[in-house]
């Protein structure tokens, strides 16, 4: 499906006495996103034709993907642990949270192919989902000893990814997704009364 239409105009922004030639390219979208946006804009000092309006906009977007993962991995693994002094051990710790993250991608991609990549990208909350694993792998590991994990290892993938998919078809969707945003209620305008003049805090704190 094409994602919209692509426009550019090159535009300069002064910095003091020195300008900045930028291009500013615009992605029309054919279908407003889940926020109602209609447009993504986006500055770019890229040289052309290496980088063309749609190669710009299409990195561009692919960069939410990437910081996307960085914040899950901040958030759900802890993969920046302040206490960790050596070096190499938070890079160590930060490996660790990128080959969990890795796990849950997998996750959800078998779950994607059995309820819908677009629900999942824009409903599944990654850290109900994080919480589950953690809550009940210890229980497992208690129920179902290691030696039975490894028939999962030794498994073809093609035959891995239809197993997966059998679980994620028993999956109870709703226990795992974000809760819905609701639509801020719009203050009332402040009405001024001229018997009730606005006091500052200082001077009441002050005695004034």
């Amino acid at each position: 499906m094409k994602a919209g239409e692509v426009w550019e105009q090159p535009i300069e922004i002064r910095l003091g006495a020195a300008t900045l030639a930028l291009r500013r390219i615009v992605l029309r979208l054919a279908r407003p996103t889940r926020h109602g946006d209609k447009e993504i804009v986006c500055l770019s000092n890229l040289p052309t034709p290496a980088a063309g309006a749609t190669v710009v906009m299409h990195l561009y977007r692919e960069r939410w993907q990437v910081e996307g993962l960085f914040l899950s991995v901040t958030q759900n693994f802890d993969g920046e642990i302040k206490a960790l002094a050596y070096p190499q051990a938070a890079l160590f710790s930060f490996t660790l949270a990128l080959m969990a993250y890795n796990i849950l991608a997998t996750l959800k991609a078998a779950l994607a192919s059995v309820h819908g990549v677009g629900k999942i990208e824009a409903a599944l909350s990654d850290f109900y989902v994080v919480d589950e694993l953690q809550g009940t792998y210890r229980g497992m590991m208690i129920a179902i000893p290691p030696p039975f994990w490894q028939d999962f290892a030794d498994m073809p993938i093609a035959d891995l990814a239809i197993f997966l998919q059998g679980l994620a078809a028993k999956v109870r969707l709703q226990r795992f997704l974000k809760a819905p945003r609701q639509k801020k209620k719009k203050k009332p305008p402040r009405q001024y009364d001229p018997k009730h003049p606005h006091v500052s805090t200082a001077r009441l704190l002050s005695g004034g």
